[in-house]
């Protein structure tokens, strides 16, 4: 079996925070939001990836994937993003009643970035 791609288990690990995140705003925000929630993650993440890549194209950015070999250092720096997550799933939990819209859409892109360093590292071999 072939060893388990870092820049994967960060998107994995980012996103089940991120379902936790949709869980407690649903619970504990505004009645009806578990709907509107999810489709704000669908629509975030679809639309962020491809439109990422569009603009670094066109500015000529060329990132590496987040976790990478050549600096041992990024894989503390990258496990920032699902703590971040998880910190943000928190919020709802103390401050019941409110509407997370922006909070699920600030997770969405953390996630989205996750996901496109996941991508970049397959492509990359």
């Amino acid at each position: 079996m072939k060893r388990i791609e870092p820049n994967l288990l960060l998107a994995i690990t980012t996103g089940i925070a991120l379902l936790l995140l949709i869980l407690t705003a649903s619970v504990f925000g505004q009645p009806g939001g578990a709907l509107k929630y999810g489709i704000i993650v669908l629509v975030v993440v679809v639309a962020f990836i491809p439109l990422n890549a569009l603009l670094a194209r066109k500015m000529g950015w060329a990132r590496p994937p987040m976790i990478h070999s050549d600096a041992a250092s990024t894989a503390a720096w990258a496990s920032l993003f699902p703590m971040m997550v998880i910190m943000s799933a928190a919020i709802p939990v103390f401050w019941p009643g409110h509407d997370y819209g922006l909070l699920v859409i600030i997770a969405s892109l953390w996630f989205g970035v996750t996901v496109e360093s996941a991508l970049k590292a397959r492509q990359a071999g």
